[in-house]
């Protein structure tokens, strides 16, 4: 997490919190002004709790409370907004003998911060959430760490109620990493080789991890995942604008049946001057752009090279290699071109 705060209300409190200061040197530690001893490792408040805690539940992305768990839920039960947005909440008992996850557990990594906390206080750690008491799959963090994002979180619920209650859960994947979930699954949980397959499972709901247009008619309820599995190389001109750039990838994801939502680069030739059309998309669409030396592109091979490139921009092809070398993959969509300075082509990341 970039920024925790811990708050300690008691001396004992506070000598829990310098523990985890040792531990953990980036995060904040706040504490009352009346005990302040001229410890540089605190910042001394001298106001109300109530204050310093509606302060810091904006300002941070989780709060480390070391008092009571009541106390707690009344300081912070005015500003609650959305397990979304609202930060981790952990508290700790003023003997550091239990380490309690209280607000947003999964989405917020609250639970994670428990167990870090536990680990390193030598405590006990106190996670509620079904998902990891039943030791099953938490639906709202499957490829969290990888980056993949949620199509539509409305069915996140329904599927949660249905996988920690061990009803069937059908699971197809096709793109995106394959280690997302340690171990065997679950026993409610059945592998599908095919959408086809999820369709005729008879599962209660389904988890899809794809990065192509999924048709959910006839399906369970789903979660549908999106890995950032897939990169757009681009050829272009100096000139060509950014609404160029981006139509050229719409109508050929469109095409091809394929995610925006998945991209995760743009990649093109490096030019002694990057395309200000090709910049400003990245920024737009909140994606990195990897420019490739043509020396390196001129070593891949494409299904189709083309000689006016390769007196342009010294290698056969631009699109193509671009989105070879920076995804590691294979193509998943062709050179296609748009007049009259455009082409755009898909690779699919390779993983183990």
């Amino acid at each position: 997490m970039d920024s925790v705060a811990i708050i300690a209300i008691t001396k004992n409190g506070i000598g829990v919190g310098l523990q985890l200061k040792d531990r953990f040197a980036t995060w904040d530690l706040f504490a009352p002004l009346k005990f302040d001893d001229d410890n540089k490792e605190v910042e001394w408040f001298d106001e109300p709790a109530s204050a310093v805690v509606a302060r810091l539940f904006k300002s941070h992305d989780a709060l480390v409370c070391i008092f009571s768990l009541g106390a707690v839920i009344r300081l912070v039960a005015p500003h609650l907004q959305d397990k979304k947005t609202d930060p981790a909440v952990v508290v700790i008992d003023d003997r550091a003998e239990f380490v309690i996850s209280v607000l947003s557990g999964h989405l917020g990594g609250a639970n994670q911060l428990c167990g870090d906390i536990a680990a390193a206080l030598d405590a006990v750690p106190v996670v509620t959430t079904a998902a990891d008491v039943n030791k099953t799959i938490a639906v709202d963090l499957v490829g969290r760490r990888f980056g993949w994002s949620i199509q539509d979180d409305s069915t996140v619920t329904a599927v949660s109620a249905h996988m920690v209650n061990s009803e069937s859960v059908a699971l197809y994947q096709d793109a995106g990493e394959t280690h997302w979930w340690q171990g065997g699954l679950p026993g409610n949980v059945r592998r599908c080789t095919s959408l086809d397959e999820v369709r005729d499972s008879g599962a209660r709901a389904a988890l899809i991890i794809s990065d192509r247009v999924v048709s959910l008619e006839g399906m369970p309820k789903s979660v549908v995942y999106r890995p950032k599995s897939l990169v757009v190389g681009i050829g272009l001109h100096m000139g060509t604008a950014k609404n160029t750039i981006y139509g050229g990838i719409v109508r050929t994801f469109e095409k091809y049946g394929l995610e925006i939502g998945s991209i995760a680069a743009l990649a093109s030739i490096k030019k002694p001057q990057d395309v200000r059309g090709l910049v400003d998309l990245g920024v737009e669409m909140g994606l990195p752009v990897y420019y490739v030396e043509s020396e390196k592109l001129a070593s891949i091979r494409t299904p189709n090279p083309s000689h006016t490139v390769m007196a342009f921009e010294g290698t056969y092809s631009v699109s193509e290699a671009a989105a070879i070398a920076v995804s590691g993959g294979r193509l998943a969509v062709e050179k296609q071109k748009f007049p009259p300075d455009l082409t755009i082509a898909v690779a699919r990341k390779a993983y183990e």
